[in-house]
């Protein structure tokens, strides 16, 4: 059986966090002086990172590998403050193109490390956005990424935790995740105001309406990044097959055989253009033509850029 139906996600792509870091780094190949340099990828997604490195940004694993003086932005996940420490000694212009809500959750580590808590850190280890987190504060955050570890954790005082978290969660996973801990720690503090993101719960949202419609997901994303695995992962818990891609070259046909709607999105960090080539999949390959958007909530959220950048500019 071919596929009759494409069934786009009418919320999908690019927030205002993604926005921002990418104008941050182009506007800075407009004015800056010399070599721009990016510390680790600006977001995750390998086609937006190449088409900055062919404008000509240099990307770079750590400050180690960029030249005193020189011009670096930090990625849109957020750093520690080592990496800061470090760019100030090495006399680096650094533009800060870390997400305004990441920004939120780093203050919120510091002020209640500074108060004493114990905080629990609800995210995954090897994720950029958890590491610079976690170099706020280290001595205070246990980091919990199960519910089975939040069954083990241990603190010096159980009265006196609160708990935070990566913005890029699955929204229903942290929920048991914190039940957990709730059970655990009868006192245990929330957040001032929900930390997962807008805009990564809005495309959840989208992908639960999307699976009552289709028989199989398509997420555009990139491997690393979390949003990205999060939409899988909602979509594979309302027994809908999902699969990663990256371009349309990674369809597999075999995926699509038994299906007759396919659902498309695409992560907080791919671009409209790869959808686009996967409609043209759709048409030129599977012959589909007959092609929708499912529209759920709007978004209307934009970032003003740092102040770094203004400065840049008047200067």
């Amino acid at each position: 059986m071919k596929p009759q139906k494409l069934l786009i996600a009418g919320l999908r792509g690019f927030c205002a966090g993604v926005v921002r870091a990418i104008s941050v780094v182009e506007k800075a190949l407009d004015i800056v002086d010399g070599t721009v340099y990016v510390r680790k990828e600006i977001i995750h997604n390998r086609y937006v990172v190449d088409e900055l490195r062919d404008r000509g940004a240099v990307f770079v694993e750590e400050l180690e590998d960029v030249p005193d003086g020189a011009a670096v932005i930090f990625s849109a996940h957020g750093i520690a403050p080592a990496v800061r420490e470090m760019a100030d000694k090495k006399q680096l212009r650094t533009i800060d193109a870390t997400c305004p809500l990441v920004t939120k959750v780093h203050l919120e580590v510091v002020q209640y490390a500074r108060k004493g808590y114990t905080i629990i850190f609800i995210g995954h280890r090897d994720h950029d956005e958890t590491i610079g987190t976690l170099g706020e504060a280290p001595d205070a955050i246990r980091v919990v990424s199960s519910k089975d570890e939040a069954a083990r954790v241990e603190v010096p005082d159980p009265d006196k935790v609160v708990y935070l978290t990566q913005t890029t969660l699955s929204v229903d996973d942290t929920r048991e995740i914190v039940r957990v801990l709730e059970q655990r720690f009868p006192n245990l503090k929330a957040p001032p105001k929900e930390d997962i993101c807008y805009a990564t719960q809005n495309r959840q949202d989208a992908v639960k309406a999307l699976a009552e419609h289709v028989d199989v997901l398509l997420v555009l994303g990139a491997p690393n990044s979390s949003n990205s695995l999060r939409l899988c992962e909602v979509a594979r818990s309302r027994d809908i097959p999902a699969y990663l891609i990256e371009t349309a070259a990674d369809i597999r046909l075999e995926w699509l055989d038994s299906a007759e709607v396919v659902g498309l999105t695409a992560s907080a960090s791919a671009p409209e253009i790869l959808v686009q080539q996967v409609v043209d999949f759709a048409r030129d390959r599977l012959g589909i033509t007959d092609i929708e958007e499912l529209d759920t909530v709007k978004e209307d959220v934009h970032f003003s850029l740092p102040h770094e950048l203004d400065a840049l500019v008047r200067s």
